[in-house]
């Protein structure tokens, strides 16, 4: 009987090590746990911790962020200065509103880039594309109705976009 003793070992080793060594060890384990199943057949089972179904709440669910808000609410959470919001409807076709934001250094300019992207994907906006993060002095954000413009302030004041973008009524009716 020293080969029962074995496998007994085996079954045993295996359980601490987390998986049968041998072809009789592996038997044996799925014998004793198909033994465990049965003693336990009749006994309640403790609930799982799972996702409970229940009826959603209208209320509960938040309306639907603007993109607008979701941009200026990343610039303000990362300190961005001189934030900038210029509707450029009537003036181009190719988005609905550019903002403008400065920050302190390349670094900042880089990880308000950032936050941007991440906090738009996050409320369902995809980025059409990212411009400018590799020397971060300029960072472009293009959001389809949006875009986003972050710049160190000389870099800001050499292009002068508020100037070319920032037409009022007046200008618009001097202009035509």
């Amino acid at each position: 009987m020293p080969k029962s003793k074995d496998r007994n070992k085996a079954v045993v080793n295996s359980r601490v090590a987390g998986k049968p060594k041998s072809a009789a060890g592996r038997k044996n384990a799925a014998s004793l746990k198909n033994a465990a199943s049965l003693k336990n057949a009749g006994k309640p089972q403790p609930k799982r911790a799972g996702k409970l179904k229940t009826a959603v709440n209208p209320q509960d669910i938040p309306a639907k962020t603007s993109l607008k808000n979701v941009v200026l609410d990343a610039l303000a959470d990362m300190k961005a200065l001189e934030i900038k919001v210029l509707d450029v409807r009537g003036l181009t076709d190719i988005a609905d509103f550019m903002v403008i934001a400065s920050g302190t250094s390349d670094r900042h300019v880089r990880s308000v880039a950032q936050r941007v992207v991440e906090k738009t994907k996050q409320a369902g906006f995809r980025p059409h594309g990212v411009e400018g993060q590799q020397d971060s002095e300029w960072v472009l954000i293009d959001l389809n109705e949006m875009i986003v413009h972050v710049m160190l302030p000389r870099v800001r004041e050499f292009y002068g976009l508020e100037k070319l973008w920032d037409l009022t009524a007046t200008k618009r009716a001097a202009r035509a």
